[in-house]
């Protein structure tokens, strides 16, 4: 293995990483809330799902995971034979934190006929413990499926729950977790930016809570607003979500305006995220340098949490109904 240099000084990163990508047959994976530069020379960019898609049909044989731990375990539970690494094992995620694995679990033992429609945004020992886990663009599409008798818990994001409760008149328990990005954008600077770009349509994430996602002309997945950005038929677009997507939109349609929305004071960077934020070049080089800091999961662990998986990527992809599965 090259011996890792003293000082990243005078490296052209890229040209570094690129040849580390060559040499160790890597895939990197970035999702649409890293850096500019992470997400150009990543060989894939995308959100939870597509990323998971990608993760699981890759041939490489290390994936360089630029995103947050959880989305780096879940590459790991569908591909296990395969190195992946993370840049920074602290890039976590506040609506993982908010839901430990042994209170989720009494949770569950309390409500036994429950099934647990998990956000992907979880430990894999939430995801262990959980019947379906869905993405925000493929939530819909799963619950449309899940019989209307069926009783159903959703966690850890209320605020996407809620959204899906309101949306398919579901009654759902909701644990009451929140994205503290999504939380932080602030609906009277919202209707402040509204006034000064009148007819500007808003894209929401359904993370953000519902004085966010009512003023919101379309809401979806970070996937969905940038397929939507791409089709609205103005010339500015107002976006609540995490805003280094806008990167992608800029790319793609140069001659169009995307303004991300605003935080409570109108000025601050609170709706950037703090754990995507840290994963850098140097970061980045360093990880495919040493093929650390890895991602390992016990086995019997990882095929618990690749049932609820598995089952997410069987109903995103089709019209499969729940078949036999019912509340544990």
């Amino acid at each position: 293995m090259t011996d890792q240099p003293t000082s990243l000084a005078g490296l052209d990163l890229r040209t570094e990483i690129d040849r580390l990508r060559k040499d160790r047959n890597a895939i990197i994976l970035a999702h649409y809330y890293q850096r500019p530069e992470i997400q150009d020379l990543a060989d894939f960019v995308g959100d939870s799902l597509e990323l998971s898609r990608k993760a699981a049909s890759s041939d490489a044989d290390v994936i360089a995971f630029c995103g947050v731990k959880f989305m780096a375990e879940t590459a790991k539970i569908l591909a296990p034979d395969k190195i992946v690494v993370l840049p920074d094992l602290n890039a976590g995620c506040s609506l993982e934190d908010s839901c430990p694995p042994e209170k989720f679990a009494a949770f569950r033992k309390a409500h036994p006929d429950h099934i647990a429609l998990t956000y992907i945004n979880c430990s894999t020992e939430v995801k262990a413990l959980s019947d379906i886990i869905v993405t925000s663009s493929s939530a819909e599409t799963i619950l449309a499926q899940i019989p209307e008798g069926q009783k159903i818990i959703f966690g850890p994001d209320r605020h996407l729950g809620g959204y899906l409760a309101r949306k398919f008149n579901r009654d759902m328990l909701l644990w009451p977790g929140v994205c503290i990005v999504h939380e932080a954008f602030s609906e009277t600077e919202l209707l402040k930016l509204k006034a000064q770009h009148p007819g500007a349509p808003v894209a929401a994430h359904p993370e953000c809570p519902p004085s966010i996602v009512d003023h919101a002309d379309y809401v979806g997945s970070t996937s969905g607003i940038l397929n939507f950005a791409k089709t609205f038929p103005g010339d500015t677009l107002i976006v609540a979500t995490e805003p280094h997507i806008i990167h992608q939109m800029e790319k793609a349609l140069p001659e169009k305006t995307f303004i991300g929305a605003p935080g409570a004071d109108g000025q601050c960077s609170c709706n950037v995220c703090p754990y995507m934020a840290l994963n850098t070049l140097e970061k980045l080089y360093t990880t495919l340098l040493d093929l650390t800091p890895r991602i390992e999961i016990e086995e019997s662990l990882r095929l618990q949490a690749k049932k609820s998986l598995d089952r997410m990527l069987e109903m995103a992809s089709s019209t499969v109904g729940m078949g036999d599965l019912g509340a544990r």
